[in-house]
């Protein structure tokens, strides 16, 4: 299986987002997956299990649970892949960065000058 084949299920995509704010218990993950998506816990254990045998997270056992983690190493494998592909959206969004810091200035402008108008 590819990493985008694996990266292409959405359930699996949330799964990562949220071991990617740290190493997270297979119940937790588990419920929220659940509780989002409808499905199942054995299913939610299923895509777990891909993304362990593709590399996208690791699992320790501390007790009787297993704690999941991300697994950096494919994502940077991606990351390289995509950087070809960065100069189609790179300067667009430069673009948009400096407009959107264009109209916060203009915005802060124009509230500068209500303020010296109202004041006495």
């Amino acid at each position: 299986m590819h990493a985008f084949d694996v990266l292409g299920d959405p359930v699996r995509r949330r799964i990562l987002e949220l071991l990617a704010d740290g190493e997270q218990p297979a119940g937790t993950v588990g419920a929220t997956v659940q509780r989002e998506f409808g499905i199942s816990q054995p299913a939610v254990s299923q895509h777990l299990k891909v993304l362990r045998e593709h590399g996208f997270a690791t699992v320790r056992a501390e007790g009787t649970r297993r704690l999941y983690a991300v697994d950096p190493g494919p994502l940077r494998e991606l990351d390289e892949w995509l950087a070809g592909f960065r100069r189609f959206w790179a300067p667009p969004l430069a673009a948009l960065a400096t407009e959107l810091a264009r109209g916060r200035r203009e915005r802060r402008l124009r509230e500068d000058n209500s303020e010296e108008r109202n004041t006495p």
